[in-house]
Formats: C-alpha cells, sequence, structure tokens
C-alpha cells in the first residue's frame, strides 16, 4: 500500500476523531483515534500523533487511566516504533500495548 495514501487516511482518520471529540460524541472519537493509531502505527510521527489524541481524549474524558496509558505510550512510541509494533493494535489504554489484534474489517484494505 502507497505510504501517501496510508498518511491521507491517517489524517482522514484523525480529523474525524477531532470533529467528534468536539462534538463530545466520545465513543465515535476514540474510534476514529483507534483508526489513526492501527494506520499510523508504523510510522513513527504519526504514530505519536495518534497516542498525542488519545491523550487529549483522556483529559477531555477525565480518565486518568487514559492520560497516564497515552503518556507512556507517547514515549513508546517514541522510542519503539522503528523496532516493533504490535500490529492491528488499537492503542487505548484497555489493551496491552503489546497485543497483536486483527486489522478491523474497515481497515483491512489498506494492509
Amino acid at each position: 500500500m502507497g505510504s501517501q495514501l496510508l498518511k491521507t487516511v491517517f489524517y482522514h482518520q484523525l480529523n474525524l476523531g477531532k470533529k467528534e471529540l468536539l462534538k463530545r460524541d466520545f465513543k465515535t472519537s476514540f474510534y476514529h483515534f483507534e483508526n489513526a493509531h492501527v494506520i499510523g502505527q508504523k510510522h513513527i510521527i504519526r504514530h505519536t500523533i495518534s497516542h498525542y489524541y488519545m491523550l487529549i481524549f483522556g483529559i477531555k474524558t477525565n480518565s486518568f487511566k487514559e492520560i497516564i496509558g497515552q503518556v507512556l505510550r507517547i514515549i513508546a512510541a517514541i522510542l519503539f516504533t522503528f523496532i516493533w509494533v504490535p500490529k492491528g493494535n488499537t492503542g487505548g489504554s484497555n489493551i496491552s500495548p503489546i497485543k497483536i489484534m486483527p486489522i478491523r474489517k474497515a481497515l483491512k484494505k489498506y494492509f
């Protein structure tokens, strides 16, 4: 899959997540941030950006678990993206950061 297409899809998902966050539709917002994470996790900047917006989500929803989890994941994204990322992992603090997961049906065409 072309890197430009993945970049476009990543930012599209990220922007959808940001729009839903502004509307306070937290479930939909996080779903799009997770999609952005799956698409961008092999690129260090996009991977880190996806965790940054999950951190913002945690702050907006007053989720201490998400805030702490995302701070740790931002550090890990910076340090480990070039070494290994768990394919399909959606990036939220509700799952292990090293868990390999199936790619969501909506995203399979990009893999």
